[in-house]
């Protein structure tokens, strides 16, 4: 039987979270330009308007152990291509490969709704790239569907551009 898993608000700079995002970020590089990728770094994950979680397999003991996926968002002032809407953004999803398929990313992005739901925010949007083709199916399945390219992001045809009313 595989370990349960907890989600909870935590520091972006902490060594295994840092490992996880720089083999997020090896992969990212190994799909798309250095232009082509939108990646927020450590430090930016840091800002006020970002809100950064983990997920932590979890012991019989009740105990936290290693860090098996990461996610953020980042609340953003309204736009002309949110008709006005403030939103949040997704950023930074990454769930370990080897954990895959445990339904960590489902409840990653669960818990990221509810982060926009407390803070008022009622509109979700993400950027990925369209041969991300696990992240595309993960977003499609939790009710994201293709919109237009927002948050001043490149129309360049690498990017996927999702949105959802929470």
């Amino acid at each position: 039987m595989s370990a349960e898993f907890v989600i909870c608000r935590e520091r972006p700079d902490q060594p295994e979270v840092l490992a996880l995002l720089d083999a997020l970020d090896r992969y990212l590089a190994s799909l798309y330009a250095p232009e082509a990728n939108h990646i927020l770094a450590a430090s930016e994950l840091l800002a006020p308007e970002v809100s950064f979680f983990v997920a932590r397999e979890a012991g019989d003991d009740g105990r936290t152990r290693r860090i098996v996926g990461t996610g953020a968002v980042r609340r953003m002032a309204g736009e002309t291509a949110t008709e006005g809407l403030p939103y949040g953004e997704v950023k930074r999803m990454m769930v370990d490969p080897a954990c895959r398929g445990r339904g960590i990313g489902r409840r990653l992005l669960q818990a990221l709704e509810a982060s926009l739901l407390e803070q008022r925010l009622r509109l979700s949007l993400l950027e990925t790239g369209r041969d991300q083709v696990e992240a595309v199916h993960l977003y499609e399945r939790c009710g994201y569907v293709l919109r237009a390219a927002f948050g001043g992001y490149p129309d360049n045809g690498l990017s996927a551009f999702y949105g959802k009313r929470l």
